[in-house]
């Protein structure tokens, strides 16, 4: 329940609490919280148990954990009728990168050795160096 609390914060509600309540209810305030935390609890249990009964038979395996949309997904990959972890195993990004790193540098080879009288389109991005009486373009907008 607290699992994302450290040490120092405990330390911190507890002198916190102390300061409120005072050392004379703080016990009192203890039960009333821990009270309060199980009939919470067993009240949702009991809205479970009618939930599941009011659903009948046939959903007698639901859980309620599948309503949240990460387990849900999560469950639906790792299903094995639908065949998605032979399509995800089959799938290797590393050696997708490394042919498509590959035939870049073999294109750029390519075309520095060639030259651009090859017929092939230059898509590398070079700064063109405007003539000395060219102005650089305006922009009304952006001044």
């Amino acid at each position: 329940m607290f699992n994302d609390i450290g040490p120092l914060e405990l330390v911190t509600l507890i002198v916190l609490a102390v300061l409120v309540f005072g050392p004379d209810k703080l016990p009192k305030v203890i039960q009333d919280v821990t009270r309060t935390i199980r009939k919470i609890r067993e009240f949702s249990e009991s809205a479970k148990n009618d939930i599941r009964e009011e659903l009948g038979p046939e959903f007698k395996d639901f859980e309620f954990e599948d309503l949240n949309p990460k387990t849900f997904i999560r469950k639906q990959l790792d299903n094995e009728d639908l065949g998605l972890k032979e399509i995800r195993n089959g799938f290797d990004l590393k050696k997708e990168m490394a042919e498509v790193t590959d035939a870049v540098h073999s294109r750029d080879a390519d075309t520095s050795s060639a030259g651009s009288s090859s017929g092939r389109i230059d898509m590398t991005k070079k700064p063109e160096t405007p003539a000395p009486d060219d102005r650089p373009p305006f922009d009304a907008d952006a001044t």
